[in-house]
């Protein structure tokens, strides 16, 4: 991230990331093709076990939408050997914690507990994929769960259908094009058989990474994983063979309305490249000079100075096929859509034909800085940064090269991103509307 003149604060935190922040790990194949990544950390009596399965949202069939994340949910029912409703007791009772999240392209679990409990945790995610209890009441119980989640996080919340919304604008093969949590007219017409077919499909140890990370002694927990994971049956191997998007070569405009606003808001989406590549980081640089706190670019203008928003963001979102940059913004008092756009696009052109100012590339390479290392503070986060760097990225070892590619994005490279993908004919208008009553 930093690559040019540095402060002497600069300086002090380079140093630090550079030295105490190297993230030491070991990582191997089990021969059912499970991948395991060690990292020891003896400074705090605590340990990580986590599994993420290479597995999301995109991975659904059509009409059969939200799988992946309702497995999020499902695989907490218990197995053979822990009892229904047993699971979160039994991590409480041993003083751990515990939690599971999905994206599009993968799903997370992990367990936090007291180091003398490694055991534990190795032993409840090695039933988790041997075999789980999915049966109809199972699933049953859970599809009301999702159902109030999607309720409270997306259907009566404001403005919780955005996502929805770009996705419907910018995808129009790929799987992108659904959200997450899916719909649950899928969810109710799918038969049990459906749902033990994906989990057959991708649960299986080829399609997991595990991680140990904490307080552990390392030959002692390769014999434990070696105990609970290496006799499970190796899966079929899975192959993708995802549908492409066409460029966008045309401005298009759409409309969506949401019951739960009072005031629109406006959003100008663009579809860009993956983010395993390099473009894709620069766009981060890009998002968080233009609307990363109060001092950033859209936000003096637009909402302190001009008072034409109450809210202004440029958002990358980066994924392992396709990214999005948005730009949201909500109008304050008689503010227009165009009035909006045209203030963003001369923003936009600014950065398109003009270099950055030194002192804000400094401000943002210690932005930068700031996040690497407060990503890797803990124990969960590095064993979370481990496992989504193997799994969607291919290399772990960018939880320590990764700050580099930052390092080394210079303010031509913002320049010419800008110019390369952030242009009217590339993206999709959302008017995102009160709906009418």
């Amino acid at each position: 991230m930093i690559k040019k003149s540095f402060s002497a604060f600069g300086l002090l935190l380079l140093g630090v990331v550079s030295q105490a922040q190297e993230i030491k790990f070991e990582e191997y194949d089990l021969p059912n093709g499970m991948h395991v990544i060690l990292h020891q950390d003896n400074k705090a009596p605590v340990v990580t076990t986590a599994v993420m399965y290479h597995v999301g949202a995109k991975d659904e069939i059509e009409n059969r939408t939200g799988f992946a994340h309702f497995f999020e949910h499902l695989l907490f029912e218990g197995t053979p050997n822990i009892k229904r409703g047993e699971w979160m007791k039994i991590v409480a009772a041993n003083g751990g914690t515990n939690n599971a999240n999905t994206t599009d392209d993968r799903t997370y679990y992990y367990e936090t507990f007291p180091s003398n409990n490694l055991q534990l945790g190795l032993w409840m995610e090695s039933e988790r994929l041997r075999h789980p209890v999915i049966n109809q009441i199972g699933v049953d119980t859970q599809n009301e769960v999702v159902k109030e989640e999607k309720r409270m996080r997306v259907d009566n919340q404001p403005y919780g259908n955005i996502m929805k919304a770009i996705k419907l604008g910018l995808f129009k093969k790929h799987p992108y094009k659904n959200t997450t949590i899916g719909e649950m007219e899928d969810l109710d017409s799918a038969k049990l058989e459906e749902f033990l077919t994906f989990f057959k499909k991708y649960y299986v140890p080829n399609n997991a990474t595990l991680v140990v990370a904490g307080d552990f002694q390392p030959a002692e927990t390769r014999k434990l994983i070696d105990t609970y994971f290496a006799g499970i049956p190796k899966g079929a191997p899975i192959v993708r063979n995802l549908p492409k998007e066409d460029p966008i070569t045309k401005e298009t405009v759409m409309t969506y309305t949401d019951p739960n606003i009072q005031l629109p808001a406006y959003l100008y989406t663009y579809r860009t490249p993956s983010d395993k590549t390099r473009d894709s980081k620069v766009l981060d640089m890009v998002s968080s000079y233009l609307s990363n706190g109060k001092s950033s670019v859209l936000y003096k203008k637009l909402v302190d100075q001009d008072k034409k928003a109450l809210q202004v963001q440029a958002i990358n979102l980066g994924e392992e096929d396709y990214s999005v940059f948005a730009f949201f913004a909500i109008p304050l008092g008689t503010t227009t859509e165009a009035a909006l756009r045209t203030d963003i696009d001369a923003e936009v052109k600014k950065l398109q034909t003009t270099l950055i100012s030194e002192e804000d590339f400094q401000k943002l390479q210690n932005q930068f800085e700031n996040q690497f290392v407060n990503a890797n503070s803990s124990i969960q986060g590095i064993a979370s940064s481990l496992a989504t760097y193997h799994v969607l990225q291919g290399d772990a070892n960018l939880i320590n090269k990764e700050i580099e590619i930052y390092r080394n994005i210079t303010r031509e490279d913002i320049r010419e991103v800008a110019k390369k993908y952030l242009n009217s004919n590339q993206r999709v208008i959302i008017n995102y509307l009160p709906e009418k009553k």
